[in-house]
């Protein structure tokens, strides 16, 4: 079971998490420890009911005659809360979901890299630091009261004073202010300078209606709240530990700017594995879900109208590099040629075909993804002559030729010091069945070569304590996926040591503790970069120091999010041959929403 969908808190710089396995079920929390349980694992505890509809017993999906409501599937853990400013909340309200009852300022469109108008009209410019956000007109919080520029600097601001998924923002943004009621204008610092970085958080947060949490001050990450009062399409009618239910608000503010959804409401059941939302996704008794499916074509193959993004491989498009973290404070793993020969050793093919179902290409030697908005920065040249690719016989050659080690009778090579490769535990979250096989085949492809892996797959929290600390030798995790700052988060998190405390204190960024007295000036120098040819230089630097040490390996290709459809009883989903839509549950992708047709009509 792929567990946990998938943004940082202020203080040490890393204090944000970023990872997204299905966005970790809603982005990161306060903790990462918290935020890495998403709600796929927050089970253990008695369903919170607002105006209980089901009877405690399994999901089921359709019920029968199901009229106009639409049924999908994003989380597994039973919901608690509805607080989109704490660590846990339930579907839909985290950061990362869709605005179905939250909403952003902007929304961005993977495809293409833009930023779209949600609860802003626009985004201006006018000089190098300034961000200026009209409102849309009429825009308004479901309890009726208008929803007006105050609101959206309380909500900001709420980031300076308490730790929060978004306050980070504040290492690059001078202020927020209000410049009318319908008029926000947000002022970058120029030193660090990245008006990229506020530009993804214009829209990865969603906006809190500031009469309802400013009497709870800083202490607003606790409160549960349980009746969400937002101002998207959709408000919160009933949940169990079942299924949550979401109605249609006819009063919607933004009916004249986007329309309105053809279904009147929306059940998300709530299964216990991916495997019991598979049956109900061929059957459809789902009509979309955000889950990882081994062999979904075979899905279609039988005659069930399911579809993805894409006809063929790889179905899905790629959003984020799920890693092998390399602890460098490692005896042995401190070696930079061990650590190539271990990217040498391993068998991305395999990872690709078995770990990821043929939803990957093999992974390249890179922090940049291959296509999509990051494909205009990655320089293939560069990863071929100076990267690696699955070659054991090279590995071999590092270790014995240029490390001269030697070979022990148990086959296992050792340093000129003495000091033997392994044993090496690579660990990630048990049920985390794709990162679970990855790293199988990267223990049996190091083993090959003469490197001590093997594999432990505990719970999540100690899994994530242990990266977060440092008390790892090898993990599976993942770093930033594709945003309107990204290539430059990704590499931020995984190369930049600034603000990262050291091995036995918490960290949310660079696990591995990497050092590189150029990456700062570098990083700091993609804000002020006049167009994309100099992107391209500086995230080539980047990319070339990345490869000479090592600190991570990519290990295959991943969706920010699985995009999984059934047109049984709704129709116009989008696709590559009808693309009016991103697919996926985030920012633009909510267009499908307002795009798709109950069959018939």
């Amino acid at each position: 079971m792929d567990q946990g969908p998938g943004h940082d808190q202020q203080g040490e710089r890393g204090s944000a998490l970023r990872p997204s396995r299905r966005r970790l079920l809603g982005m990161t929390g306060v903790g990462l420890a918290a935020a890495s349980l998403g709600l796929g694992l927050t089970g253990c505890g008695t369903a919170q009911t607002r105006s209980s509809s089901g009877d405690g017993s399994a999901a089921s999906g359709r019920p029968g005659a199901s009229g106009d409501t639409l049924f999908v599937f994003v989380q597994s853990g039973v919901p608690t809360n509805f607080n989109p400013l704490g660590a846990t909340p339930a579907w839909p309200t985290a950061n990362g979901h869709t605005a179905l009852i939250y909403e952003t300022l902007l929304r961005f469109n993977l495809l293409d890299g833009s930023l779209q108008p949600g609860l802003a009209r626009e985004l201006q410019e006018p000089d190098e630091t300034s961000l200026v956000l009209p409102l849309q007109e009429g825009t308004r919080w479901s309890d009726g009261t208008e929803l007006t520029a105050d609101d959206v600097v309380y909500t900001f601001e709420l980031a300076q004073r308490t730790a929060l998924n978004y306050s980070n923002l504040w290492e690059y943004l001078e202020s927020v202010e209000a410049v009318d009621p319908r008029t926000v204008k947000f002022t970058a610092k120029t030193e660090p300078y990245n008006p990229g970085s506020i530009k993804d958080a214009l829209a990865g947060t969603f906006i809190v209606p500031k009469h309802v949490w400013e009497p709870f001050g800083t202490e607003v990450t606790k409160e549960k709240n349980l009746e969400p009062v937002g101002s998207g399409p959709f408000t919160l009618e009933s949940f169990d530990q079942t299924q949550i239910n979401l109605v249609r608000s006819d009063s919607y503010w933004g009916t004249p700017v986007f329309g309105t959804p053809a279904m009147t409401t929306i059940n998300h059941p709530i299964f216990k594995d991916n495997n019991a939302s598979d049956l109900k996704l061929e059957s459809g008794e789902l009509d979309a879900a955000q889950t990882f499916t081994a062999q979904i074509w075979k899905m279609w193959e039988k005659g069930a109208p399911v579809g993805t993004w894409l006809k063929d491989k790889p179905y899905y498009l790629p959003g984020n590099l799920p890693l092998l973290e390399i602890n460098g404070t490692v005896k042995g793993l401190d070696e930079p040629k061990v650590r190539r020969a271990i990217a040498y050793a391993i068998d991305y093919p395999a990872i690709a075909s078995t770990a990821m179902s043929d939803y990957s290409d093999p992974a390249q030697a890179s922090l940049m993804l291959p296509s999509g908005a990051e494909g205009k920065y990655f320089d293939q040249a560069a990863v071929d002559s100076q990267g690696w690719t699955h070659d054991p016989a090279k590995a071999v050659d590092l270790l014995e030729n240029e490390l001269g080690c030697t070979k022990g009778e148990d086959g296992i090579y050792s340093l000129p010091d003495g000091t033997r490769l392994g044993p090496w535990e690579a660990i990630t979250p048990t049920g985390w069945t794709d990162w679970n096989t990855a790293l199988e085949i990267v223990a049996k492809s190091c083993k090959a070569v003469g490197i001590d892996v093997s594999t432990k797959f505990p719970q999540a929290p100690q899994v994530t304590t242990a990266i977060q600390n440092g008390n790892f030798q090898l993990a599976c995790w993942n770093a930033s996926g594709v945003s309107v700052a990204s290539p430059w988060t990704r590499f931020r998190d995984v190369l930049d040591d600034r603000g990262i405390p050291p091995i036995g204190k918490t960290a949310f960024a660079n696990f591995t503790r990497f050092s590189h007295p150029d990456v700062p000036a570098l990083l700091d120098s993609v804000g002020s970069a006049a167009d994309d040819a100099a992107l391209k230089e500086i995230y080539g630097k980047l990319d070339a120091i990345y490869r000479e040490g090592i600190p991570v390996v990519p290990l295959m290709y991943r969706p920010n999010e699985f995009y999984e459809f059934n047109s049984s009883n709704w129709t116009n989903f989008p696709d590559e041959t009808n693309p009016y839509a991103p697919p996926g549950w985030t920012g633009a992708s909510i267009g499908w929403i307002f795009g798709i047709k109950k069959v018939g009509t």
